[in-house]
């Protein structure tokens, strides 16, 4: 099936140092965009983080220090990244609290801001699981009929998610075949930020996700506990959960 668009829908895969959206960084970035004439232009490259490879990571995507040692770093390549990825709505599999969070901190660092107002995300793990609850591998198996030989490679990742997408429109005819739409079925929730932290209760009124204030209103808080803001500030949450924050801090402080 042909999946509807307005505009491209880009679908990425990251392999990294580790699962810490903060402190590990990205060593293979795969990338396909998928034009509205059914198209698609891939990109693959692998990245030096500038930090060890853990053994345990290396174990999952098969990416040594050595193999990375002479490719270029997040910082050299993030300026034609970020064109790349322009305006694109985005795609992925565990990617609204994984993969987008920790590439939004990566061009941080580079001084670059990877802005998400106005893009549509969707998350096909998040279609998969409310339909299925399987992985990724039993996922193509299941929707694609066939095996994921190459599983934890990003580029293998990345077109099978892409497949995966497509079979799951195929099978489901309660899934409307719009980018919108699909973003909002697999958003996981009400959140306002890509990490879930800061969701929508029953009443639509923004409330914490986690820790000692888990489902209490952010407004409430930011005013009976002005010191939460910038613990939140100092911390090690996604920059974008933070951005959120702030913005709903001076939506509130205008009141």
């Amino acid at each position: 099936m042909k999946l509807v668009l307005e505009r491209p829908l880009i679908f990425f895969d990251l392999e990294t140092t580790g699962t810490n959206i903060i402190r590990d960084r990205i060593v293979e970035i795969s990338i396909v965009k998928l034009f509205p004439d059914g198209h698609y232009e891939e990109k693959t490259r692998r990245l030096n983080p500038e930090m060890p490879i853990p053994a345990a990571a290396t174990a999952v995507h098969h990416i040594t220090n050595e193999d990375v040692a002479a490719e270029p770093t997040f910082r050299q390549v993030a300026k034609s990244m970020l064109e790349f990825f322009g305006d694109c709505d985005i795609a992925g599999y565990n990617s609204n609290k994984f993969d987008v969070p920790l590439l939004i901190e990566e061009f941080a660092r580079a001084g670059l801001n990877f802005d998400v107002n106005g893009r549509k995300f969707i998350d096909v793990q998040n279609i998969f699981h409310k339909m299925e609850q399987r992985t990724l591998i039993a996922a193509y198996k299941f929707y694609c009929g066939k095996d994921l030989t190459q599983a934890h490679s990003a580029n293998a990742d990345t077109l099978a998610t892409m497949e995966v997408l497509m079979g799951q429109l195929e099978r489901y005819p309660e899934l409307k075949n719009d980018v919108a739409s699909l973003s909002e079925f697999s958003s996981g929730g009400k959140n306002l930020d890509l990490a879930a932290r800061i969701i929508l209760n029953d009443d639509d009124v923004p409330v914490f996700n986690f820790g000692k204030h888990k489902g209490h209103p952010v407004e409430e808080v930011l005013r009976k506990e002005p010191s939460f803001y910038s613990w939140v500030m100092q911390g090690e949450f996604p920059k974008n959960t933070k951005d959120v924050l702030t913005q709903l801090k001076l939506k509130y402080s205008k009141k």
